[in-house]
């Protein structure tokens, strides 16, 4: 059996393997953290269709932070939607 065949069926699934926690951040539930997939579970779940709400995320608390500003946080958002647009392509 191949690793792909023994990978689970949560794999790669933004919300369940990199839920939204109590304080308004994204955390890793401790079933995860024991998982021998969890890097590349992780890496797919980021890169996968879901994976652009992650990184808007980001981008909208190093606004609220003032890590960031306000034309910064707008063209990234835009680049975001923009590659969202690609991939479903």
């Amino acid at each position: 059996m191949s690793c792909e065949d023994q990978k689970p069926h949560c794999f790669g699934e933004l919300d369940r393997v990199f839920p939204m926690g109590e304080e308004g951040l994204r955390e890793s539930p401790e079933m995860c953290l024991a998982c021998e997939n969890k890097t590349a579970c992780l890496r797919a779940a980021l890169q996968g269709e879901k994976g652009w709400k992650a990184e808007e995320e980001k981008l909208d608390r190093a606004y609220a932070s003032g890590h960031l500003g306000f034309l910064g946080r707008w063209s990234r958002r835009k680049a975001l939607h923009q590659n969202k647009g690609r991939k479903a392509d």
